[in-house]
């Protein structure tokens, strides 16, 4: 929506310009000097409304003003945040459909081409004619392990046994533990000799402590030295002292940098789902994506059949 700068006259027509050009004509409204009070067009009625209050000819504080632009940056941001996370739904429910309506297509496809590739390749026996056809075969998804399936569950000769003593009920052996290593060792007494909650000289102070050497422990117990260092070197530099409390403008202004990092991480997300492959196809038909399924399916159908001819053909 636009609106006339303050001050600026509207369109008249030539003859009310010639009436206007005498000199005792009177002025136009929109060319006479600001009445004390009139809000301008950057102040708006939340501006207006501001002076209202306060003597006469005041002007609205720069507080004001600033706090107005973060109320405008706010919404806006809502109104994109909204955009976005529309348009990355519609991306993920598409995705998952066409996974589901065209993936079988897409393996059978894959799965065709390395027939193909192979059955040219016994039939030529040339070496290149048979490095396309590993490569075609590549392609095509593997069967994942059966370890990989069940995550250390089931194994090639059954269930692990860990596994078996859960589902029987029977006890299970306690999980490998890791031995730290002399330097894990040193690192972990020297921050329990700094940072235990008994050195703690009131109650915040031994919460502290408490959560520090909760995750010191961890760490230990992991053996994990670089945690370990990270930590000491955490200690070292103390507890985090508060910041002191920002001016309202202080505030305002931080308000609006973190709108605008807000946006261009906004922007950045909505740019890589429009230019991914899902959110392409979307923008070609954004009116009926299921009809643009159907269509895909239909060329992915043809293309298996022309495949299978070809495949016929090859090994007759």
């Amino acid at each position: 929506m636009t609106h006339e700068a303050a001050g600026v006259p509207t369109t008249r027509n030539d003859e009310d310009r010639q009436d206007n050009d005498r000199p005792d004509a009177p002025r136009p409204a929109a060319e006479a000097e600001d009445a004390p009070g009139t809000p301008d067009a950057s102040g708006g009625a939340d501006a207006a409304a501001g002076e209202a209050g306060g003597p006469e000819g005041a002007r609205p504080r720069p507080e004001a003003r600033l706090a107005r632009a973060v109320q405008v940056a706010e919404q806006a941001l809502i109104e994109f945040e909204i955009a976005v996370e529309t348009f990355r739904v519609e991306v993920e429910n598409f995705s998952r459909l066409h996974h589901q309506k065209l993936g079988p297509m897409y393996t059978r496809l894959d799965e065709l081409d390395a027939l193909i590739a192979e059955a040219r390749a016994a039939r030529t026996g040339d070496p290149e004619d048979e490095r396309k056809a590993r490569e075609a075969r590549a392609v095509v998804m593997p069967m994942p392990e059966v370890e990989e399936l069940f995550h250390d569950w089931m194994d090639t000769d059954g269930l692990s046994p860990e596994a078996a003593a859960m589902l029987t009920e029977q006890a299970v052996r306690p999980p490998k533990r890791v031995r730290p290593s002399e330097e894990a060792r040193k690192l972990y007494r020297e921050l329990a000799r700094k940072a235990h909650p008994d050195l703690a000289q009131d109650e915040p102070e031994r919460q502290r402590r408490d959560e520090f050497i909760a995750r010191v422990n961890a760490a230990y117990g992991r053996g994990d030295v670089d945690v370990l260092k990270e930590l000491v070197a955490e200690w070292a530099a103390g507890p985090v002292q508060p910041l002191a409390p920002l001016s309202e403008s202080e505030e305002l202004y931080a308000r609006l940098e973190w709108l605008s990092r807000r946006k261009e991480l906004l922007t950045v997300l909505a740019k890589e789902l429009e230019d991914g492959a899902i959110g392409s196809m979307l923008r070609m038909a954004p009116d009926d994506p299921d009809q643009l399924l159907e269509d895909i399916a239909e060329q992915l159908l043809g293309e298996v059949s022309r495949r299978e001819a070809e495949l016929a053909e090859m090994v007759q």
